[in-house]
C-alpha cells in the first residue's frame, strides 16, 4: 500500500470535506486525516464527469455517506471505503488491484461487499422477464452483501449509510423507482439496522420510507403531532422537573434527562396493529434518563417509581438480560401527573452509545482503534447467515429465509442456563431446538416450557424458559411442517424429507442400472462400484455423489443406457439388423422403419408415457401393432419375463414434437407456490395440459401436473429447476395405468 498520498498542488479541499475532517479530528487524535483526504481526492478523480439524477456531481453522494459513517464514529478504513463504495460499480477503468494497492485489503473487501452485481446482457426480454431478472439480481446482490457483512459488520454500516442518503435524496427519481426503493428499505434495511442495534438509522429509514409509501397518512400524522406538540412539551417539562427534584433530594447522580421523540412510522404502525385512531394513542410522551453506572440505573428506576405510579406489566429489564444485538436499558411505563402514560428508558452512557450506534459502537472504544473482538456477541448472527447460505440453493430462498427469521417481529426466550435465544414471533419448541442446534431438532421428542410439559406445537412467548427432551433414535415428523414458524427450521426439515425420498429414488435407479447391465449379459458388480459412479457425478453440475446419480436415474432425469455406456467406457452397438428407428408420418402418427420392415404402425403405451431420449423397447402385440414402453416400465419388465421374444429394441431420437408427461410434486403448502412453479414452466416454454392440487393434512401440497415436453433433456431441465425451489420436497415422473 502506498504511503505517499500525493495530491495535485492546484486541488482545493471542498468545504463539506473540510467540515467532515474537522469533526473527525475532534473525535479522534489518531485519525489519519491525510489518508482520508487522499481517498476523497481519488474518488473525485474516478467519478469525474458523473452526475446523479438530481443534476449534482456524483462525488457529493459518497462524501455524504462518509459523513454519516463519521457521525457513527467508525474507523479510518470504513470512512475510506464509504468514500470509494461506488467506484467498482460505476467506474469501469478502476480495478480492484488499484484499491488494494493504494488503500489495503480491508478497504477493498468492504468496497466489494457493498458493490452490486452487474447484470449480464440478456438480449430482448419481455417486461415480465425484465422484472424477474431484476428481482433475481437484487436477491443475489443482497445475499452477497449479507455474507460480506457476516465476515465484517462494517460492510453493512456503509450500506445502511448509503441507503440513508439515497432515501434522503429520493425525490429526483421517478415515482415507480421511489416506491420500489422505499419498499425495499422498509422490508430489508430498516429491520437490518434494528437487528444490528443501530436505532438511529432505523427510525430515519422507516420515517423516510413511510413518507414515500403512505404520503397521505404521513402528512396527517405529522400535522397531528405538530398540533399536540405544545401540550406534550409542557407535560414532559413537568415530568423532567419532578424527576430532577427527586434526584437532588436523594443525592443521586444523573448525566442527562430529556424528551424522546415518538417517530411517525411507529405511531402509524401502532394505529394499524391496534386498529385505533390517532386520538387513542396515549403513549406519545417518552423520556430517556442517562446515568453513569449500572447501579445508578436501578437507583434511577426506584426514584421514577417513587415519583409516578408504575404500570407493572410494562417493565422490562434489558440490562440483566440484554437483547442479542447487545442492547441494554431499563424500560418502564408510568402514569404522569396529568394522567397520561409516559415511557421512560434508563441507561448508562456506554449503553446509550450502543443503543444509538449498535454494532458500530464497537469501533468507538479503545481510542479509535478497531475492537473487532467486541463483535463476538453478534457471532450468532454471523453463524446464522453462513448456515442459511449453505441451506438455500437459490438467492430468493435465502432472502426469504433472512426476511422471515431475521427481520420479522421477534420473540425472546431462554435456555435453562439463561442464554437468550431470539426467534420469529409465534415460534414453537421445534423452532427453538433447530435454532440451538440442528441435531437437537432432528432428535426432539418433547419440551418443557417454564417447567411444564407442553405440545411441540405450542407458541412461545417472551421470557419462556425452554427445556428440550431428546432421544438419539428419534426422527422428525412431517406434521411439524404444519406449525413451525422459522424458515431455517422449514429448510432443515425439507432437506431431511428430501433425503428420504432420494434414497427411494436411488434404489429405483440402482435396480434399473443392474437390469440394463444384465440385458447386455454383464455383471453389474464389475461396473457399479461407488468410485465408478462418483466419476460420473464429477462430470455433472447437478450431482455431487453416487447417490445423486442413482436418484436422477430413478426419477427419469438421466438415461439408463447413457450411464451404462459411460460406466463401460464405450458405446456398445447392438445388432444393426434388429435396431428399429421410430419416425412420424406427415399425419403425425408413429411408424417403425428398419431394413425390410417399413410403415409398421406403433402406439405410445399410456402406462409409462415414453418420450424421445428414453430407453425404450417395443412390444409386438397380437393384432394391434407395436406398443412403445420405457424399459423401466413395470409392464415392459413383466413382458421381458413372460414373453421376451415379443420385445424389440430401437432408438427414438428427438423429432421436434411434444409429448405429454405426468409429474407429481410434493411441496410445503404456501401462498404463491403455484405461481412460482407456473413461472418456471413459462420460462421453460412448457405447455401445461392438466393440473390438480391437493392439500394434505401435514401442511403439504400434492401437485399433479401434465406437461408437454420435447424429449428427456427438456424434461430433466424442467424437473431440476422445479426441484431447486426450497419448498419442494420431491418431484417424480409418473407412470400411467399399470396392467395387472
Amino acid at each position: 500500500m502506498t504511503a505517499a498520498y500525493d495530491i495535485s498542488h492546484d486541488w482545493e479541499e471542498p468545504e463539506d470535506l473540510h467540515a467532515m475532517l474537522q469533526i473527525l479530528r475532534a473525535q479522534r487524535d489518531d485519525a489519519n486525516v491525510r489518508r482520508i483526504r487522499y481517498a476523497f481526492f481519488r474518488a473525485e478523480q474516478w467519478h469525474a464527469g458523473q452526475y446523479r439524477q438530481s443534476g449534482e456531481a456524483y462525488i457529493h453522494h459518497p462524501l455524504a455517506v462518509a459523513r454519516i459513517v463519521v457521525d457513527m464514529r467508525m474507523d479510518d478504513d470504513t470512512i475510506i471505503a464509504a468514500l470509494l463504495h461506488d467506484v467498482l460499480e460505476d467506474c469501469p477503468d478502476v480495478k480492484p488491484e488499484t484499491i488494494s494497492k493504494e488503500f489495503g485489503e480491508d478497504v477493498l473487501a468492504m468496497v466489494e461487499g457493498v458493490t452490486k452485481l452487474r447484470s449480464a446482457p440478456q438480449g430482448e426480454m419481455t417486461r415480465r422477464q425484465q422484472v424477474i431478472a431484476e428481482n433475481t439480481r437484487t436477491a443475489e446482490t443482497l445475499r452477497k452483501m449479507l455474507l460480506a457483512m457476516a465476515k465484517d459488520f462494517r460492510v453493512m454500516v456503509i450500506k445502511l449509510a448509503d441507503r440513508l442518503h439515497n432515501m434522503q435524496t429520493l425525490g429526483s427519481l421517478p415515482p415507480p423507482k421511489q416506491t420500489r426503493i422505499a419498499n425495499e428499505t422498509l422490508d430489508i434495511y430498516a429491520p437490518l439496522a434494528a437487528r444490528l442495534g443501530i436505532w438511529q438509522m432505523k427510525w430515519q429509514l422507516e420515517d423516510l420510507a413511510f413518507q414515500v409509501l403512505h404520503p397521505v397518512e404521513f402528512k396527517d400524522i405529522s400535522e397531528r403531532v405538530a398540533t399536540t406538540h405544545p401540550q406534550r412539551s409542557r407535560e414532559l417539562d413537568e415530568a423532567i422537573l419532578a424527576i430532577k427534584t427527586k434526584f437532588e433530594e436523594r443525592g443521586a447522580k444523573m448525566v442527562d434527562i430529556r424528551g424522546r421523540p415518538k417517530h411517525l412510522y411507529s405511531i402509524f404502525n401502532k394505529m394499524v396493529k391496534q386498529n385505533v385512531g390517532f386520538e387513542q394513542i396515549y403513549d406519545l410522551l417518552a423520556l430517556r434518563i442517562i446515568v453513569e453506572t449500572v447501579t445508578d440505573c436501578y437507583v434511577a428506576l426506584g426514584i421514577v417509581h417513587e415519583t409516578y405510579m408504575p404500570i407493572p406489566s410494562l417493565f422490562y429489564d434489558y440490562i440483566a438480560k440484554p437483547k442479542p444485538n447487545g442492547y441494554q436499558s431499563l424500560h418502564t411505563k408510568v402514569i404522569g401527573g396529568s394522567g397520561s402514560p409516559i415511557e421512560i428508558q434508563i441507561r448508562t452512557v456506554a449503553m446509550h452509545e450502543i443503543a444509538e450506534f449498535g454494532v458500530a459502537a464497537h469501533w468507538t472504544y479503545k481510542e479509535g482503534k478497531m475492537a473487532l473482538d467486541e463483535t463476538r456477541r453478534l457471532g450468532v448472527l454471523r453463524e446464522q447467515l453462513f448456515d442459511w447460505n449453505s441451506d438455500q440453493r437459490l438467492s430468493s430462498d435465502f432472502l426469504r429465509t433472512v426476511s422471515t427469521d431475521l427481520f420479522s417481529e421477534q420473540t425472546f426466550v431462554f435456555t435453562p442456563k439463561g442464554d437468550v435465544i431470539d426467534l420469529p414471533k409465534d415460534s414453537t419448541p421445534v423452532d427453538f431446538a433447530f435454532r440451538v442446534h440442528t441435531q437437537l431438532g432432528m432428535t426432539l421428542v418433547g419440551a418443557r416450557i417454564n417447567g411444564h410439559m407442553a405440545p411441540l406445537s405450542t407458541k412461545l412467548n417472551n421470557g419462556d424458559v425452554i427445556e428440550l427432551i431428546n432421544r438419539s433414535n428419534a426422527t422428525p415428523s412431517m406434521d411439524w411442517l404444519e406449525f413451525v414458524k422459522s424458515a431455517h427450521t422449514r429448510s432443515k426439515l425439507r432437506g431431511y424429507f428430501r433425503k428420504l425420498t432420494k434414497f427411494e429414488d436411488a434404489q429405483r435407479g440402482r435396480e434399473a442400472l443392474e437390469k440394463e447391465f444384465r440385458y447386455f449379459g454383464l455383471d453389474p458388480k464389475h461396473f457399479m462400484g461407488e468410485d465408478h459412479l462418483q466419476k460420473i457425478a464429477d462430470t455433472m453440475d447437478s450431482a455431487e455423489n453416487a447417490t445423486d446419480v442413482l436418484a436422477k436415474i430413478g426419477l427419469g432425469q438421466l438415461s439408463v443406457r447413457t450411464i451404462v455406456n459411460k460406466l463401460r467406457g464405450t458405446v456398445v452397438e447392438t445388432h444393426t439388423a434388429d435396431r428399429i428407428e421410430v419416425t412420424k408420418t406427415k399425419e403425425g402418427k408413429l411408424t417403425l422403419v428398419t431394413s425390410g420392415i417399413d410403415n409398421v404402425m406403433v402406439n405410445r403405451a399410456k402406462c409409462c408415457s415414453a418420450i424421445p431420449g428414453d430407453e425404450v423397447v417395443g412390444y409386438v402385440t397380437r393384432g394391434r401393432g407395436i406398443m412403445i414402453h420405457r424399459k423401466v416400465c413395470p409392464n415392459a419388465l413383466a413382458y421381458a419375463t413372460a414373453e421376451p421374444e415379443r420385445l424389440i429394441p430401437y432408438t427414438w431420437p428427438p423429432d421436434g414434437n411434444v409429448y405429454a408427461v405426468g409429474l407429481k410434486i410434493m411441496s410445503v403448502n404456501r401462498t404463491g407456490l403455484l405461481m412460482d412453479i407456473s413461472t418456471i414452466l413459462g420460462e421453460s416454454k412448457t405447455n401445461v395440459s392438466a393440473l390438480k392440487v391437493k392439500t394434505i393434512q401435514n401442511h403439504t401440497a400434492e401437485i399433479d401436473v401434465t406437461v408437454d415436453v420435447k424429449d428427456t433433456e427438456h424434461l430433466s431441465h424442467l424437473m431440476t429447476k422445479i426441484s431447486n425451489f426450497s419448498d419442494v420436497i420431491s418431484i417424480l415422473r409418473m407412470f400411467g395405468r399399470i396392467t395387472k
